[in-house]
């Protein structure tokens, strides 16, 4: 029985944010050409995750190509992962290895210690998400030696432009490291919020930083430490039937 990674983003019109989330797609399926690994989303584009997971005759685990749980997470990706032999694993934020694509974005705006370094994320109705952002924020503040405010766009939480209004008034150059996965829309409204600098997102472009691969890798790998191989098993046998 094979075992299929679906490797599920949001879903974008943006053509420059498809690339991106594509190409690392492309870098976890040059890496495990072991694995079978399906693209999928849960809006926007096609095909959804609920159809993909349907094609697959086998064990598969959705990885959501996301970095904060939201309403995406909880309820389309939940549902499309209910049935026998197939789980989904966590998003792929908080992680120290985000923290580290955070601090090279950082580095190639020029970024230095004198500067106030704002997280921009999108915004979310759910609080889960908020926490989560809010723990990435700390780890990047702690790797980066002061403490890092969370400013968001769209959803709830404080928007970026008054946390850029607030840091600015010490006088000292802002700099919004773009916790988003991809460019579009939402970085298009960072780059407008008032800061000195924005850093590219964490996927810019088909050059993949290897943390992502290995990320997305790992968030897979644990997950399918917890399928169900047996009942997975008898409804391969089922199907086979019909």
């Amino acid at each position: 029985m094979t075992i299929s990674l679906v490797a599920t983003s949001h879903g974008t019109a943006v053509p420059a944010a498809q690339a991106s989330i594509t190409a690392l797609v492309e870098a976890v399926r040059e890496a495990s050409p072991h694995l079978d690994v399906r693209e999928a989303f849960v809006d926007v584009q096609t095909p959804s995750v609920a159809d993909v997971v349907d094609d697959i005759d086998g064990l598969a685990v959705v990885v959501p190509l996301l970095l904060a749980p939201g309403f995406h997470v909880h309820v389309d990706i939940r549902q499309a992962a209910d049935r026998p032999g197939v789980v989904a694993s966590g998003t792929l934020g908080p992680d120290p290895r985000l923290t580290d694509v955070l601090r090279g974005r950082l580095a190639d705006a020029g970024a230095t210690k004198d500067d106030v370094i704002v997280l921009g994320a999108a915004g979310s109705t759910d609080i889960r998400a908020r926490q989560s952002v809010d723990a990435a924020a700390r780890q990047l503040g702690a790797a980066w030696g002061s403490p890092v405010p969370v400013g968001y766009v769209g959803g709830t939480g404080t928007p970026i432009d008054e946390i850029v209004r607030d840091v600015a008034r010490s006088g000292r150059r802002v700099v919004v490291a773009s916790y988003l996965m991809a460019p579009g829309f939402f970085h298009d409204r960072l780059r407008e919020c008032g800061a000195d600098a924005v850093t590219r997102p964490v996927l810019d472009g088909l050059d993949v930083a290897p943390e992502m691969v290995s990320l997305v890798l790992d968030r897979f790998a644990d997950a399918a430490g917890v399928l169900d191989w047996a009942a997975a098993s008898t409804s391969h046998r089922v199907r086979e039937q019909m």
